[in-house]
């Protein structure tokens, strides 16, 4: 999985490993490379796909994981998890494992989070708090 979002200065994306890279939008030349890990853990966040910037963080669906995780975009430091565990909770057997949390999207004049997934009938507004 991949994803892509902006900070208003960059255009960040993923690549389905644990690196964010900043990209100048203009030219897309790549102007920093960011790992990222769970301090808490010590561990390396691997499968980064969705991403969207909200308040100054990078959130990045984990891939077939029902979490989000909100990175730090200056250290990649992972400062916390949204988990959207109960949002789906009844799996398709017909969907072989691939209806996961796959969408984020953010109105940021309205300040609303939107949440989907692959093969998902529903789009849910979610409120961080």
């Amino acid at each position: 999985g991949w994803g892509i979002t902006n900070d208003g200065t960059s255009l960040i994306m993923s690549d389905g490993s644990n690196k964010l890279y900043f990209r100048d939008p203009s030219t897309f030349v790549l102007t920093k490379t960011l790992s990222v890990q769970d301090p808490t853990t010590g561990k390396e966040v691997d499968a980064l796909n969705e991403l969207e910037f909200v308040h100054g963080e990078v959130l990045a669906n984990i891939w077939f994981a029902d979490k989000v995780a909100r990175i730090d975009p200056v250290t990649g430091n992972v400062v916390g998890w949204i988990d959207l565990s109960g949002l789906h909770p009844r799996r398709s057997p017909a969907a072989r494992g691939e209806d996961v949390l796959n969408g984020i999207a953010y109105d940021k004049d309205r300040d609303r989070l939107w949440v989907t997934g692959k093969l998902w009938p529903t789009l849910f507004e979610i409120e961080l708090v």
